[in-house]
């Protein structure tokens, strides 16, 4: 797999955490700052605990989870597939 740029602020490259979607320029995943708001963080504490982060980041990261179910595709198997 290739880096694939999915919006401006989130890439999934197979060199940087085993190619699952990080923010740009750092090794924080999305999964980490969705977990957070689901566990009602504000975007404050986010950004206090995550200080590379801006609330465009944030945002950015609910615009890609809501695009994983409206656009229909997921971004999957970003490990290199090991032929059987």
């Amino acid at each position: 797999m290739k880096k694939v740029v999915i919006n401006k602020y989130i890439v999934a490259d197979p060199d940087i955490c085993h190619g699952k979607p990080t923010f740009k320029g750092t090794r924080i995943m999305v999964w980490q700052i969705l977990d957070l708001l689901k566990s009602e963080a504000s975007e404050k504490e986010i950004i206090e605990d995550f200080p590379s982060l801006k609330k465009a980041h944030i945002k950015a990261a609910l615009d890609y989870a809501s695009s994983l179910t409206r656009e229909g595709y997921v971004v999957l198997n970003t490990q290199p597939q090991i032929p059987a």
